[in-house]
């Protein structure tokens, strides 16, 4: 019986266990979840706040248009964060469901036992029948083990009323949370019900307002070709820039690897020259050994014989000796990547910046992604395609525009329709602000992290928007442009 008792006690700790841990760990996820949701919230109250500033011009025009876009955009995610959130909850009403179930069949098979011990127990309640049971035993011995197995099932009842009376503190609590997350689960279903309902909403002013632009879509056409016109000069004013970074690398290391030739040259003379009057001063020393021999009586002749032939050995060069060359170091091939040329902190600057994707701070302080990466078809005019080689942040008004990660500017120029333009290189890779109205850092200058480099300008619409963008080298020393999304923090 008293291993029937820690049988049981040890099923009740481990089943406690278990479930502590798996709502600990599910916890964890749904305060990610939450923390995510409280974000989302954050940004569609920045976004109706950048709308309301588009809504000051009466006229519908394209930066409302985007505006309502984000923000649309920014509730999707929010039902899908909702819904991950109630999806999570049925998990857990499901298993706490379960744990119920599995702890009430427990209970009841513990109560089963405790009646089945009571009843043992009043059917041997006089006594005279625990007296019989001790007395009758067959020596002192005998009746002591008698009296602990009493004591041991008086025990073993006490257990089972201890882990009855657990198991149901357990399911009291099981219960308890598998109602509040059905209340939990409740209000994320109302929730859920309103965001629906707003953007019902705020798709129809979304169609609203295209309707209304359709109207000027010869206006819109010429506004599409100017912008995109100045974007390809954007995109080629930093491919050249870009490529000027790489020539200067390349000379520079060409520079220095001829000046390692050069050296290697020098020291390889130096060494032959070293080496030849090594063998000038042999032979003079032989030629001093000759001459003391010399006349010394009987054994002149033959001491001088072996000096000439010492004399010679040393003069004359060895036959089979092949000669020793050594080749300079070649300066590098034409085709020497980028990367290969960076200096040792240059490198370094760049493997910090790969290692910190998606955790980059924004250029903008405040502001919602209103102009997304890549090729994708206007608005309104469907059958127009456009393309943005970074993304569009609208901000308040002269907003500072920060540096996203520590570097060193590289250009500071103007293009028509894009305004002032700062790249900074950051090893293999250069982020590019365009769109400022001021700028506050210069050619060659170093920068940090969060560092203001200027103020943002406004677009033909009035508005304060950035463009921001993310290039690298690549292996064949071009340039590719980087959904800069994926680099900065969510």
């Amino acid at each position: 019986m008293g291993k029937k008792i820690v049988r049981v006690c040890v099923w009740s700790v481990v089943l406690m266990l278990c479930s502590f841990s798996q709502s600990y760990a599910q916890k964890g996820s749904r305060s990610d979840l939450e923390k995510r949701r409280a974000h989302l919230i954050n940004e569609i109250k920045e976004a109706q706040n950048q709308l309301k500033v588009t809504k000051k011009d009466k006229n519908a025009n394209m930066s409302q248009l985007r505006a309502l876009q984000s923000k649309l955009a920014m509730r999707q995610k929010l039902i899908s964060n909702i819904n991950d959130q109630m999806g999570q909850l049925d998990r857990n009403i499901k298993n706490s469901a379960g744990e119920v179930k599995q702890l009430s069949n427990k209970l009841s098979d513990l109560k089963t036992r405790y009646a089945q011990s009571v009843r043992f127990s009043y059917a041997n309640r006089h006594s005279s029948s625990i007296l019989a049971f001790l007395f009758s035993s067959s020596s002192y011995n005998d009746a002591i083990r008698r009296l602990k197995y009493i004591r041991r099932l008086r025990d073993f009842r006490r257990g089972q009323v201890d882990d009855i009376r657990n198991t149901q503190v357990v399911i009291e609590k099981k219960i308890s949370q598998l109602n509040v997350a059905k209340s939990q689960k409740e209000v994320l279903r109302i929730a859920e019900e309103r965001q629906k309902q707003i953007i019902e909403n705020e798709t129809q002013e979304k169609n609203s307002v295209v309707l209304s632009l359709k109207g000027k879509e010869k206006d819109l056409l010429r506004t599409i070709s100017k912008n995109q016109k100045s974007a390809r000069q954007l995109k080629n004013a930093i491919s050249k820039i870009i490529q000027k970074e790489i020539e200067i690398a390349r000379k520079k290391a060409l520079e220095e690897a001829r000046k390692k030739a050069e050296a290697e040259k020098q020291r390889l003379a130096l060494e032959k020259k070293k080496q030849e009057e090594a063998k000038r001063l042999a032979a003079q020393q032989a030629a001093g050994d000759d001459q003391k021999t010399f006349g010394t009586g009987a054994n002149a002749v033959r001491l001088n014989t072996g000096s000439e032939r010492d004399i010679a050995s040393v003069t004359k060069p060895p036959a089979d000796k092949p000669k020793t060359t050594s080749t300079p170091t070649k300066p590098p091939a034409e085709n020497l990547s980028y990367k290969m040329m960076l200096t040792p902190e240059a490198t370094a600057l760049s493997n910090s910046f790969e290692n910190n994707k998606g955790k980059l701070p924004w250029p903008l302080e405040r502001g919602i992604i209103v102009g997304s990466f890549g090729i994708h078809k206007h608005a309104v005019a469907e059958k127009v395609m456009v393309e943005n080689d970074g993304i569009d942040i609208q901000t308040g008004p002269s907003a500072p525009v920060r540096c996203v990660y520590k570097g060193v500017v590289k250009s500071v120029f103007s293009v028509p329709g894009r305004g002032q333009v700062v790249l900074v290189s950051h090893g293999l890779y250069f982020t590019v602000y365009s769109q400022l109205a001021s700028v506050n850092v210069k050619k060659d200058q170093a920068v940090d992290t969060k560092q203001i480099i200027g103020t943002v300008g406004t677009n033909d619409d009035g508005l304060s928007v950035l463009n921001f963008q993310v290039w690298k080298v690549s292996a064949n020393n071009g340039s590719s442009k980087m959904n800069p999304e994926t680099w900065i923090a969510r």
